[in-house]
């Protein structure tokens, strides 16, 4: 049993050699002994703020230049104001007043011209929306943006949408929608 005993001795002696280890320092005396020197001779710094200016008040002085407030200058500008509402409202009071169509649901990215025919020498575009098949003619609206169809052709459809610009004033855009190319899928 002897020879047993000498066995039990290295791993007797394994916890009392880690316990030994823990206690020794972390090799990080000299970082710190570093960061003491170094906080004791750094000074700081302060930066002096300078004066505030001083603020002088002035009178103001309108002499040579046009009134703001004046009654004739004030009418003028409402003249042209109104002249210019006039004209938008020309431009969206018809488009306002009719019933929309189906296809005006829809925004114009959602759809898209699939195909063109010649219906009794009238040109009709076929175009496809929700994976829906619709024939649209010439005066008929798509978009959301009271886009009217002004011309059809065999590749493309070309519309006339009236929409608000920068300032809220209603202009007409150009618009056209181009036939889609078959995207190349096979069927098996």
């Amino acid at each position: 049993m002897t020879g047993g005993k000498n066995r039990m001795l290295p791993l007797a002696a394994l916890p009392l050699a880690l316990l030994l280890a823990g206690c020794s320092s972390d090799g990080q005396d000299d970082l710190r002994g570093w960061m003491r020197q170094l906080r004791s001779t750094t000074k700081p710094r302060t930066l002096e703020l300078t004066e505030p200016k001083q603020f002088v008040p002035s009178d103001y002085g309108a002499e040579g230049s046009s009134d703001p407030f004046n009654p004739q200058k004030l009418t003028q500008a409402l003249r042209r104001d109104s002249s210019q509402s006039v004209a938008n409202v020309s431009l969206i009071a018809p488009e306002m007043a009719r019933r929309k169509q189906p296809l005006e649901a829809y925004p114009l990215d959602a759809i898209k011209m699939v195909g063109s025919l010649n219906k009794e020498g009238t040109p009709t575009a076929l175009v496809s929306v929700d994976k829906l098949l619709y024939q649209v003619r010439v005066g008929n609206y798509l978009g959301q943006n009271y886009g009217k169809i002004m011309a059809i052709n065999e590749t493309s459809m070309d519309l006339r949408e009236v929409v608000q610009d920068s300032s809220g004033d209603w202009i007409e855009r150009p618009t056209k929608i181009e036939l889609q190319e078959a995207s190349g899928e096979k069927k098996q």
